[in-house]
């Protein structure tokens, strides 16, 4: 019986409003090789078509970079690798990292940003100078992805502010004129919805037009957001998990992303302009977990690999 109880609670699903399952379609999804190795199968969490990101970590070899884009692509699913600016040394390794992804896995998409290192490794030491090789263009990539940060960056401004990353939303927004490939600026994730709203509003107001695939942690406990949300600077953001560390009611709950999403939803229901065109989900908990509440709050779901 306890057995029963347990497959029924698995199997439930979770009611959810449109506006919730209409802003969560063609959601993406980011791995890293060593996430993806721990999935058995794909196409058993992940809805046909769902655009798969490749991060790349510092000291990743770029072998089994490839060869997880490669195993998601014979799964039908859309591969976009991180091209991180700081740790690619130069224009030669740039070209080679482009011909090993085509030439393996058949990838045509990329997403560029400057990449976690405080020192560049060689040349580069920003997703513009990548851009500005003309390679991807040459290589005939069909969709080319920018960072985006709707809390600012440190990095960029470590005065704090956020007139440098405007700047360079403003040079993106100029290369998206120039090139034939679709483009959307990919963000940070963030906890609070209203300050994204605000960030996403302003962007539209200085002339950007790129769409924006919204960056939203996944489930997980508490303890991890926290931690990789101070490593990746998250925010003002921020406070909203560290106030429900302080209710000890929720404080050993996994965390969530169902009130961000339903404001930001429900925002976007309103708002049919609004510039926020999609959800990327950071499985910060597992990506088998983040998959699952993805179905359970109105995402389409995977199909077996051999449905009976």
């Amino acid at each position: 019986m306890a057995l029963l109880n347990f497959k029924r609670k698995t199997q439930e699903v979770v009611t959810s409003s449109p506006e919730v399952e209409a802003f969560l379609q063609g959601y993406s999804i980011e791995v890293m090789p060593r996430t993806a190795a721990k999935v058995e199968d794909f196409r058993a969490l992940l809805p046909e078509g769902t655009r798969v990101y490749i991060a790349h970590i510092e000291g990743t070899p770029i072998e089994e970079m490839v060869a997880t884009a490669k195993r998601l692509s014979a799964d039908g699913y859309p591969v976009m690798p991180h091209f991180p600016a700081r740790i690619i040394k130069d224009k030669a390794t740039l070209e080679n990292w482009i011909a090993m992804y085509q030439g393996e896995a058949g990838v045509e998409q990329a997403l560029m940003l400057a990449g976690g290192v405080a020192e560049p490794h060689g040349d580069f030491s920003d997703s513009m100078q990548l851009l500005e090789t003309g390679l991807f263009d040459k290589a005939g990539f069909k969709r080319l992805h920018v960072a985006g940060h709707p809390e600012g960056n440190k990095d960029i401004d470590p005065k704090g502010g956020t007139a440098n990353v405007d700047a360079a939303l403003q040079w993106k927004q100029d290369f998206s004129q120039r090139t034939d490939a679709e483009m959307a600026i990919a963000t940070q994730f963030a906890f609070d919805a209203k300050p994204i709203i605000a960030w996403a509003d302003a962007v539209k107001a200085a002339g950007v037009d790129i769409p924006i695939h919204i960056g939203i942690a996944g489930p997980a406990k508490l303890q991890t957001l926290i931690k990789f949300a101070i490593a990746c600077g998250v925010g003002p953001s921020l406070k909203v998990l560290q106030k429900r560390a302080m209710d000890v009611s929720k404080l050993l709950l996994p965390y969530e992303p169902n009130d961000v999403i339903a404001e930001l939803a429900a925002h976007k229901a309103a708002n049919p302009d609004f510039n926020i065109d999609k959800v990327h989900f950071f499985p910060l908990g597992g990506i088998k977990t983040n998959a699952t509440w993805a179905i359970n709050n109105g995402g389409a779901s995977g199909v077996p690999a051999n449905p009976q």
